[in-house]
């Protein structure tokens, strides 16, 4: 066998596509973490917020393939959680970034912001894991919250309602 045909084999080896199965699984879950990042983000941009679509997309499909990954490299399912939590520890720092204390009243900025990406990355991972139900009814509750609830409360700037 010559050199061209051994490096042919190995490239071909390297990046053959995967069995149907693995394909669909792996394209669905990356599929549904985008759209429900982008379910937020749209939300987020609207409101002309620092982090928006790209941002909650980036971090929900992130999410998603960090726990995938994992998966389908044989990985069991209860040792992923230990990605899980590093994950977690990492998007709290995201989220950190997003937090600012404004001048020397007691007012802090983008404390939603920050719980939302938090959200969005819980999300991406539920996507990941192949838990669609749960991501999309979660993903429902928050923009059920953070569209509803704001038309609730009272203005904070203004103070307590009368």
């Amino acid at each position: 066998m010559s050199i061209t045909s051994q490096v042919g084999e190995a490239l071909s080896t390297e990046f053959a596509l995967p069995d149907v199965d693995t394909l669909t699984v792996t394209a669905s879950r990356l599929l549904v973490a985008i759209v429900l990042g982008g379910l937020l983000g749209l939300e987020r941009e609207s409101k002309r917020r620092a982090a928006g679509l790209k941002t909650y997309i980036l971090v929900s499909v992130g999410s998603a393939l960090f726990v995938l990954a994992p998966l389908q490299m044989g990985i069991n399912a209860s040792d992923v959680t230990r990605v899980m939590q590093g994950i977690v520890s990492g998007i709290g720092f995201l989220g950190a970034g997003a937090i600012l204390k404004l001048g020397t009243e007691e007012r802090i900025q983008g404390l939603t912001t920050a719980a939302g990406i938090w959200m969005t990355s819980a999300i991406g991972m539920a996507a990941g894991m192949g838990m669609h139900l749960a991501a999309i009814a979660t993903t429902v509750a928050a923009l059920a919250i953070v569209s509803t609830l704001p038309h609730l409360m009272p203005d904070k700037k203004d103070g307590p309602a009368a």
